[in-house]
């Protein structure tokens, strides 16, 4: 299908009778790959059992006026950068209950011990309440395979090999260590566990997906570097995914696509997320201005991969018949047509990277304050929690009891690289909330307000 459509795009202008044939012979091939990509169903199956994701006590929330009296009693910013990041929370749609590490909010180094205390608190707390759910506590030892992506902690021994031995999992564990992979590496740890999933029948995998805050703070004067600090918060996701066909019963959601896709090759894309040394040898993470264009072209990509195996027959022929409008009859008045993406999915899963992110997905899928709603929440609620935040949205949208059978949730993940990562899951039954969530006792309180521009008061 891609193939087809680089064609079209390439090929040169011909006269109206060219044009005839071309349609003639393009739509019902085009017509018969609809049908396979559609109808075809491969085995085995992958089913999402189900998902936690952890929320930190009431000694972790911060508000956003805490945030910045940390910059300010850390001493090691110029009164100017306190103020640029005083700004940046203003306009970052977080809200006042975000999670912060304790360790820095005490102003001094916390070494490898407060760093694992973070990361095992979150892993812990997450991949124990998914135990508790799908009474997996008894039956660690079904757990074949074990993937965790943590993108910019990576300590030895592993944070993986930390969970084998707090649960005592099994000696012959396939066991996997993501790092360096970014915001979208859940998605990527769902890929690599359903290709393992693929060559071992009747198999469990346990996915988990975090990053640690209390490392990666920045305490530098670099601009680009600074944004990081004000809107990565604490968080984690444990994901269990089965081939079993029994378990179609009790499962939440079928995987039906997973997408992967990567500029990397670009070298504005490469290192507009990019990890190094400022002037003064303090390490933090880059953000290019061009985050915002790389990833709207990220996602482009991505869609034009996805959308030939979700979308209707009628979006795909109305942008196949724009793409040979502007491509081979070169008819300038005709804009680029982009898919209604809402008629293959019923909920949105965006990565909360921030709110231009947000923004710039929406416009470019236009979709709606209601499809937003989950990912603008997760970023208001929870702020960035890296790769796991597509199931913080997740788990949003399943507490407000949006989520009947037969629904198609869309995630997507944007991440270093630069990299696009989505996936299409197909719920089995209707999803029930079961306030055990993030969002315990909280879910009546949303949707809220979100204005582009919210003061800070300081004293």
């Amino acid at each position: 299908m891609e193939y087809l459509l680089h064609l079209i795009a390439s090929y040169e202008p011909a006269p109206p009778l060219t044009i005839i044939l071309l349609a003639s012979i393009l739509i019902p091939p085009f017509i018969y790959l609809y049908v396979v990509l559609h109808h075809h169903h491969h085995h085995p199956q992958f089913y999402l059992i189900n998902f936690s994701c952890y929320r930190p006590g009431e000694a972790y929330k911060f508000t956003r006026e805490a945030t910045v009296k940390v910059a300010i009693d850390a001493g090691t910013f110029t009164p100017e950068n306190v103020n640029f990041q005083k700004m940046i929370l203003e306009r970052s749609g977080l809200g006042q209950s975000t999670y912060f590490p304790k360790a820095l909010s005490k102003h001094q180094s916390p070494g490898m011990v407060g760093v694992r205390e973070e990361s095992e608190m979150v892993i812990f707390g997450a991949i124990d309440d998914l135990l508790d759910k799908t009474m997996f506590k008894n039956n660690i030892k079904n757990i074949r395979f074990l993937i965790l992506n943590s993108s910019l902690f990576s300590p030895t021994p592993s944070l993986s090999e930390t969970i084998i031995n707090r649960y005592q999992m099994r000696e012959d564990l396939k066991v996997y260590n993501l790092s360096g992979m970014g915001c979208s590496a859940s998605l990527i740890s769902v890929d690599l566990a359903t290709q393992l999933l693929k060559v071992h029948r009747n198999s469990y995998a346990l996915v988990v997906s975090t990053e640690n805050i209390t490392q990666n703070a920045y305490y530098g004067n670099k601009r680009s570097m600074l944004v990081t600090n004000c809107l990565f918060r604490m968080g984690a996701a444990a994901i269990l995914l089965s081939n079993l066909t029994a378990d179609r019963r009790r499962a939440k959601y079928r995987l039906t696509n997973l997408i992967r896709t990567h500029a990397g090759a670009d070298d504005n894309s490469y290192k507009c997320v990019f990890q190094e040394e400022d002037n003064e040898n303090k390490v933090g993470v880059v953000l290019s201005k061009q985050i915002m264009f790389v990833a709207g072209e990220a996602l482009k990509t991505n869609m034009t991969v996805l959308g030939p195996q979700v979308l209707p027959i009628s979006e795909l022929l109305h942008f196949l018949m724009n793409l040979i409008g502007r491509r081979v009859l070169r008819m300038k008045m005709i804009n680029d047509y982009v898919p209604d993406f809402k008629l293959a999915f019923e909920h949105f899963c965006i990565h909360a990277g921030g709110r231009a992110i947000l923004d710039e997905v929406a416009k470019r899928l236009k979709l709606s304050e209601y499809d937003m709603e989950p990912s603008r929440m997760t970023l208001y609620r929870f702020g960035n929690t890296s790769s796991s935040s597509v199931w913080y949205e997740l788990g949003y949208v399943e507490e407000k009891g949006r989520v009947k059978k037969g629904d198609r949730v869309w995630q997507i993940g944007f991440g270093s690289g630069f990299k696009c990562n989505s996936a299409v899951w197909r719920a089995l039954k209707n999803v029930e909330p079961e306030r055990r969530s993030p969002w315990l006792d909280e879910i009546d309180q949303f949707p809220v307000h979100v204005p582009a521009v919210n003061p800070i008061s300081m004293p």
